[in-house]
Order: structure tokens, then sequence, then C-alpha cells
């Protein structure tokens, strides 16, 4: 695949990735992460590491009759010319079922991995700005 191909790829698991939360699928969240991945949280920067402990943080956030939505928009994808890695940046948002507007927002960026054929995450950094 060319670097547009592999943008492409990776913005495609993104919206995998959103779909899986707005759904409440954490079995689809698995496949999208590396195994010894990390998530540092957007308000109290709280490090969640490895696959199975984000599936199961995503778990319990779906049982959870209000939980929140949030949607990750991706606004640039830079590829590694010397790795199969690549650095996505853009802005996040979370709403509670009743609300009209977003209820809480920032910015993130993730570090993906091309392994056996597929981007995963390898980490994740989301900062809470409103």
């Amino acid at each position: 695949m060319n670097a547009a191909q592999e943008e492409i790829a990776i913005r495609a698991r993104r919206a995998d990735f959103n779909r899986a939360i707005e759904q409440g699928d954490a079995s689809a969240i698995g496949p999208l992460l590396a195994r010894d991945c990390i998530m540092v949280t957007g308000t109290d920067s709280a490090v969640i590491a490895g696959r199975m402990a984000q599936v199961k943080v995503w778990r319990r956030e779906f049982a959870h009759a209000g939980r929140w939505v949030y949607v990750r928009r991706p606004e640039t994808v830079l590829l590694s010319r010397v790795e199969p890695i690549a650095m996505e940046h853009g802005t996040w948002h979370g709403m509670a079922p009743d609300d009209a507007a977003p209820s809480a927002s920032g910015s993130y960026f993730a570090k993906w991995r091309k392994l056996a054929q597929e981007w995963v995450i390898e980490a994740e950094v989301f900062v809470t700005l409103a």
C-alpha cells in the first residue's frame, strides 16, 4: 500500500473504534489495540495498560445505563518513512445520553503500528480542554 492508502486504513480503523463505542461493543475494540497498548485518560491522567485492561474498562463503561459516548475525530495522520508506525492527532468529545452538546472535549494523539497487515493502537493520550 502507498502512504495515502495506509492513511485511509488507519482512518477506517478509527471509524471502527468510534462505531464500537457508539454501539457499546467492547469485543470489537480488542482487535484495534496492540497487546501492550497504553491509554492515558484526559482528566485524571489515569494509565490503562494492556489490551485486556482497556477492554475491561470499556465493558464496565458500556454497562452503565447513562453512559457517555466518546468520539475521536482525526485531524492528521502522519506515517513514518522508516518504521510501520503512524501518529494520529485530533479532537475528541464525550456526550451524556440526554445532552444536546458535548459534556467534555479536548485533544488526543494516538500511535499506531502495523502488525500482521493490520493497524493497531499502541498508545493514546487524551487531554480534557473543555
